[in-house]
């Protein structure tokens, strides 16, 4: 099966913007991993987006940003998606989001009740990813 998913590590967060009960996470770039089945080769590519939570809440003081993501976790319901995350994502239920960025010992720690992750325009190809 084809995937792609957003690789956390290297990912720019642009800004974290709360209004009321929603809290955009925006990525300018994310740096995305594609593989395709039957091949062992993974490609890399870049692009825009914002991470969507509803029904959310900050936990703490949020980083000063823009930096660059170091890892962290994004979950919904029973899934923890551990320095990457799924696209496409879209899910209702429990949601959680704790990002580390550099420069900081702050991090970006969400939770809420629904997620969705929206990329913008089409991702541009960066490289060939080998095996070995």
């Amino acid at each position: 099966m084809d995937s792609t998913s957003i690789d956390l590590k290297g990912s720019r967060i642009a800004a974290v913007v709360v209004d009321g009960g929603t809290v955009r996470i925006r990525f300018e770039p994310a740096y995305l991993i594609k593989m395709m089945t039957g091949s062992t080769e993974r490609t890399r590519w870049r692009q825009n987006g914002e991470l969507i939570i509803d029904g959310a809440e900050v936990d703490g003081d949020l980083p000063p940003l823009p930096a660059d993501c170091t890892g962290g976790d994004v979950g919904e319901n029973v899934y923890t998606y551990r320095d990457m995350i799924p696209v496409p994502l879209a899910s209702r239920g429990h949601v959680r989001c704790d990002l580390k960025v550099t420069g900081s010992d702050a991090r970006i720690r969400v939770t809420g009740v629904a997620v969705e992750l929206r990329m913008e325009d089409v991702p541009k190809y960066i490289e060939h990813l080998r095996a070995g």
